[in-house]
C-alpha cells in the first residue's frame, strides 16, 4: 500500500531519488502536494490526488478551437492556460468547436502554449477525467491503455490534459473501464480488476448472444 502525503511531509532522505511534486530541503525530500508515494529503482516521486493540467513540452493534448485569430487559432487545452496553432503548422480547415489532438511544442515564461503537429479527431465521443489520474489509464509502457484497447475495441487517444477521445467498439465499456480506473487510481492491483470487469462484460455478452 503506498503511503499517503501531504505537501511539506518528509518523502525520503535520499534526494538523489527526487522525482516528480518532491522538493529538496536540507539534503532530503518533501512533497509539494497531497498524494501517493510512489517509488522505483531510480526515482521517488508523489503521485497527486487531484490537479489541474500544466502543460508540459512533447505532451499530446487533446484541444477544442475557441477562436479563430488571423495568424493562427487559441485552443482550450483545458489549463489555466490557452494553446496556439499558427495557421502555417496546420494542413486542414478548422473552425470553432473542432475537436484537435497537438503536442505542447513549448512553454514561455508567462505561460504562452505554442502548439504543433495538429491533427482533427472526427467523430468519435470526448470524456473528461482528472488529469492527475492520466498515468493511471496509460499504464507504464502503455499497458493499460493496451488492455482497455483491446478488451473495448476501441481506438482511444489519450491526452496529458485530462481528455480522452474514443471512437468505434464498445465505447459504452470504455467509459466504465477509464471512470473505474479514475475513480481506483490510488489503489493496487488495478490492472487485474480491469481485466476482470473486461471479462465479465465479455461473458455476460457472450450469454446474451447464446439465449
Amino acid at each position: 500500500m503506498r503511503k499517503l502525503v501531504i505537501p511539506g511531509e518528509l518523502v525520503s532522505d535520499n534526494s538523489k531519488k527526487a522525482g516528480q511534486h518532491v522538493f529538496v530541503r536540507d539534503g532530503k525530500l518533501y512533497s509539494d502536494c497531497i498524494g501517493l508515494v510512489n517509488e522505483s529503482y531510480d526515482s521517488i516521486s508523489v503521485i497527486p490526488l487531484e490537479g489541474p493540467y500544466i502543460p508540459n513540452i512533447n505532451d499530446i493534448v487533446i484541444g477544442i478551437i475557441e477562436q479563430e485569430l488571423f495568424a493562427g487559432y487559441v485552443v482550450n487545452i483545458n489549463s489555466f492556460y490557452s494553446g496556439f496553432i499558427p495557421k502555417k503548422n496546420i494542413d486542414f480547415f478548422a473552425k470553432v468547436g473542432d475537436l484537435v489532438s497537438v503536442k505542447i511544442a513549448s512553454v514561455n515564461e508567462v505561460n504562452e502554449v505554442d502548439l504543433d503537429s495538429p491533427r482533427i479527431l472526427e467523430d468519435g465521443e470526448l470524456l473528461e477525467i482528472s488529469p492527475v489520474k492520466i498515468p493511471r489509464v496509460i499504464g507504464k509502457e502503455g499497458s493499460m491503455l493496451n488492455i482497455l484497447k483491446k478488451g473495448t475495441g476501441c481506438n482511444i487517444l489519450v491526452g496529458r490534459n485530462g481528455r480522452i477521445w474514443i471512437k468505434g467498439g464498445d465505447v459504452k465499456l470504455a467509459f466504465r473501464l477509464i471512470k473505474f480506473i479514475e475513480s481506483q487510481a490510488h489503489t493496487e492491483n488495478l490492472t487485474d480488476r480491469v481485466t476482470k470487469i473486461i471479462e465479465e462484460a465479455k461473458n455476460q455478452s457472450s450469454n446474451v448472444l447464446g439465449e
